[in-house]
């Protein structure tokens, strides 16, 4: 099973003053990232911190989906997660369960944007 899961938070500052969307900006899709449980976050005790690859942090797990992360976290069942997306409200990893490697789903098309057609311009009638 995997879930493609929303991370938010991204426009605090890290406490080594680091720029969580900058952080998101270097990120690729498929990088790994890691998940991180945080207990003792005074804010939310279900909090499960996102970090990328070299260490910094992104944001964090939606509060929705949070505690069945951390259940996941702690009962063995996550076996990776990778950086699927950027969003407007921050990015979006992609979680492998149960033996499962996060495989990211297909990319939609690109749009063909400016086709060069353009109607001839019909004076109204009078």
């Amino acid at each position: 099973m995997q879930l493609s899961l929303a991370i938010v938070g991204v426009d605090h500052r890290n406490k080594d003053k680091s720029d969580r969307r900058f952080e998101i900006l270097l990120c690729a899709p498929g990088e790994d990232v890691h998940l991180v449980p945080e207990p003792k976050n005074p804010v939310d005790p279900q909090a499960v911190a996102v970090f990328s690859v070299r260490g910094t942090q992104l944001g964090y797990v939606k509060a929705e989906r949070a505690q069945l992360i951390k259940t996941y976290l702690a009962r063995g069942r996550v076996t990776a997660a990778v950086f699927q997306d950027r969003a407007p409200w921050g990015c979006v990893i992609r979680v492998g369960l149960d033996g499962e490697a996060p495989v990211l789903p297909a990319l939609p098309p690109e749009s063909a944007g400016d086709d060069d057609f353009y109607p001839d311009w019909e004076p109204p009638d009078e």
